[in-house]
């Protein structure tokens, strides 16, 4: 009788946290309930329309109905390298410095099969964005897990990490800001992650996908800000949260050259490059009026203070992040993460993220998007205080 074998890789694969997430949701709206879903980081509002329009008009053109680029095309690198710039004054070669992506998700997964070997060791902090760990074990490699707590402001504690496991890493990821804590970063703790990564020969890889979701002013710097950082690293960008852009699938990469040829290699071999019809978009939407930003900015305020005053009300502590869409909550004393998760979409019908579905150290949490209108989110506010816990 004909069988499949997976692959080891495949057998030895968690459930993707928010495929499980998903699944259970499902259920418990197939029994009659109204679902507040405050799990996945996906933007519930619109993309702006003059980059729905510039999709339109270039998918119209057959110019575009052709292989693209495998490394993206050189008008939408000069635009990126144009707005690091502006946007952080990071001067950067778009013509080998910069490299576009089918979303930062794929560019982050394929970075290990570029250099890590069997056995090799990559730092992924903890908790975080499950795609790090899983595209380490993908290319063969190990995880050595950096915890991110509240006493260190979830920033890693590179002193912590022994100096045998330091010479064996190949690459180290970050991300600030930070999902799913919010916390932010700042040029003391990049001068470090510099410092280390020249002292023991590791390759940085930085996910600043939420760089531009910012609260009250605050403007977070790029890694690349940060002196020498430019040789020993790479930035990671994507256009989805910025721009309500998440099926778009368009992001970018800048770093040193090396490192940013290497990617490239790896993803000629695996895809055919975005879309151009959507790297013309994306030119749009980093050229195009930036007040949409702002206004979006707006909106994701007025959410965040809704319910982290609720929240705080309904007895649960939680700090307002200073960026990203995400509330990082300490679950009651008594709960467990995976347990407080189910007490609220069994009895209010709220989706929240489990803290240790992100990695162990995220016990004793859970994580809330900001992506529902206020009405929702007041709405979810009421039921939490009608839960007993």
């Amino acid at each position: 009788m004909f069988s499949v074998a997976l692959s080891n890789r495949i057998k030895n694969l968690p459930p993707y946290l928010f495929m499980e997430i998903d699944r259970l949701k499902e259920q418990v709206r197939s029994k009659g309930v109204d679902i507040i879903d405050l799990g996945v980081g996906d933007p519930d509002l619109p993309t702006p329309e003059n980059i729905i329009k510039k999709l339109a008009e270039s998918a119209a053109d057959p110019a575009n109905h052709r292989y693209p680029s495998y490394s993206g095309m050189n008008e939408f690198n000069k635009v990126v390298a144009d707005w690091y710039l502006r946007r952080f004054g990071v001067k950067a070669d778009y013509r080998s410095e910069v490299i576009t992506l089918i979303g930062s998700k794929e560019g982050l997964a394929h970075f290990p099969l570029a250099f890590i070997n069997p056995g090799d060791l990559a730092l992924v902090p903890s908790p975080a964005y499950p795609v790090y760990n899983v595209a380490t074990m993908f290319a063969g490699g190990e995880s050595f897990f950096m915890p991110l707590t509240a006493e260190n402001n979830f920033l890693p504690d590179l002193a912590a990490i022994p100096s045998d496991v330091a010479d064996r890493a190949k690459i180290m990821f970050i991300n600030y800001p930070n999902n799913p804590t919010g916390a932010v970063a700042g040029m003391d703790f990049y001068n470090a992650v510099v410092a280390f990564a020249k002292k023991h020969n590791i390759i940085v890889c930085h996910d600043a996908a939420y760089s531009e979701l910012a609260f009250d002013g605050y403007k977070p710097v790029s890694f690349l800000n940060a002196a020498g950082a430019m040789e020993v690293g790479i930035e990671f960008h994507s256009l989805s949260k910025t721009y309500n852009m998440t099926g778009w699938r368009i992001g970018f990469a800048v770093g040193r050259a090396e490192i940013v040829a290497a990617v490239g290699k790896i993803k000629s071999n695996i895809d055919s490059g975005a879309f151009q019809a959507v790297q013309w978009a994306g030119i749009e939407a980093l050229t195009g009026d930036q007040t949409v930003v702002a206004d979006l900015m707006k909106i994701y305020t007025e959410r965040r203070n809704v319910l982290v005053s609720g929240l705080n009300e309904a007895g649960l502590h939680v700090e307002p992040p200073k960026a990203t869409f995400y509330l990082w909550i300490k679950v009651p004393s008594g709960w467990s993460s995976n347990d407080f998760t189910m007490l609220l979409l069994e009895k209010a019908g709220i989706v929240t993220t489990p803290g240790n579905g992100f990695g162990a150290p995220g016990e004793g949490y859970i994580r809330m998007t900001l992506c529902l209108p206020v009405d929702r989110l007041k709405e979810a506010v009421n039921r939490i205080k009608g839960v007993g816990f």
